[in-house]
């Protein structure tokens, strides 16, 4: 059973990496945009929060509210419904403003915003049940199939349990995937289902990203109705979306590993931004032969890093330009995944140049190194299969 939403977390005030200043390299009207504006202020409040959100597992209701307020929820719900439908290169910069505070609270407002996009392949009238509160309604969701989905009049009846479902406990809806008989076989549809419909089990337990709330869904024969569900090959392929917005014709490989490299590069900047003050400061470490080591590890983290921003940020500017080809899409999902790579050597850097200090249980970059080496794993992030698939795009075979 899910902790109430009323349960206020231990909150614990720490002063969180001093909020960057806007890109120069952006033009005004991205810099200033609303949504990158709220992120900045949310960096700063989920970070108030960070060290009572990693110790209760749970993010504080301030934060998640703040999450949607600032705009991530509605950030691809059509604009019939009142969303924005626009910018993966937006996005992925305000996720990475507000993992600088708090890499749970945006890899959470990461995947409400990337999985309304999801919900745009539903049926108009599917759509309208989703939406029918408002643009901000809290969508999560597990896409790796699960459970049973058994054909009625009318519909499916659906069972089973999604693990993994992250931000459900402040959810409104889910989107689960799942097996289902077809002509000459079966077919893996995705499937809506109401907040009341199905319940949570407290299954999340991990080294890192502990605030995350990615328990499981459980579904009990419950009926969904076929306004409610959409093939998963058509999001996957970009096709069929009831919307004609850019945002929802963009293949998922294309885009997927920015869902969750984006919250991993702010989890870095902040960690670059703590070793900063421990290499800065006046009560800074003394090590035996001076911190000529810990510096040249932070500068070589701060390139990798920069590295991987260049490399996320092209991604979602392909997205944003319509660029679907075969081989953009595939570069995508390699870019992202070796964007990772790029990051979690440089958090490594990072935690050897904190020494002993950062290791204390009280740092935030002890917080911030655990959260990088758990949310690196995630399947979306692997090279391997990214590797291998732009490799087959470009060489063949």
């Amino acid at each position: 059973m899910a902790i109430p939403n009323g349960l206020p977390p231990t909150q614990v005030l720490t002063s969180p990496p001093t909020p960057s200043p806007p890109d120069p390299a952006l033009p005004a009207s991205a810099a200033d945009s609303p949504l990158l504006t709220a992120a900045r202020s949310l960096r700063e409040l989920a970070g108030r929060f960070a060290a009572g959100a990693d110790a209760d597992q749970r993010l504080a209701p301030e934060v998640a509210d703040a999450l949607v307020e600032a705009g991530f929820a509605a950030r691809f719900v059509p604009r019939r419904w009142g969303g924005t439908a626009v910018g993966f290169g937006e996005l992925t910069r305000a996720v990475a403003e507000v993992g600088a505070g708090c890499p749970s609270a945006a890899w959470v407002g990461s995947l409400w915003a990337y999985t309304a996009r999801f919900a745009a392949y539903l049926d108009p009238e599917g759509q309208a049940e989703v939406w029918a509160k408002g643009p901000d309604t809290r969508v999560v969701s597990a896409l790796a199939p699960s459970g049973t989905a058994r054909p009625v009049d009318g519909g499916w009846q659906v069972s089973g349990t999604w693990p993994y479902t992250s931000g459900i406990e402040f959810s409104d809806w889910a989107l689960v995937v799942g097996p289902s008989p077809a002509e000459g076989g079966r077919e893996i549809r995705f499937f809506a289902v109401p907040r009341g419909t199905y319940r949570i089990q407290e299954t999340w337990s991990t080294v890192g990203m502990h605030a995350t709330g990615s328990h499981s869904l459980l579904l009990d024969e419950v009926f969904v109705p076929e306004r409610r569900t959409f093939l998963r090959d058509d999001m996957i392929e970009g096709r069929g979306a009831s919307s004609d917005e850019p945002c929802h014709a963009v293949p998922l490989r294309a885009v997927n590993g920015l869902t969750f490299a984006a919250p991993i590069l702010g989890a870095v900047r902040g960690a670059l931004a703590a070793v900063e003050t421990m290499l800065s400061g006046d009560d800074r470490p003394r090590r035996p032969g001076g911190d000529t080591d810990a510096r040249l590890a932070y500068a070589r983290a701060a390139a990798r890093t920069d590295a991987a921003e260049l490399l996320l940020l092209s991604v979602a500017d392909s997205a944003d330009q319509g660029r679907i080809d075969p081989e953009t899409v595939f570069r995508g999902s390699r870019d992202s995944a070796f964007a990772v790579e790029l990051l979690t050597d440089a958090v490594e850097d990072l935690f050897r140049a904190g020494g002993t200090r950062g290791q204390a249980a009280a740092h935030p970059l002890q917080r911030l190194w655990r959260d990088v080496r758990t949310a690196s794993t995630h399947v979306a992030l692997s090279f391997a299969p990214a590797g291998l698939g732009y490799a087959k795009e470009r060489l063949g075979g």
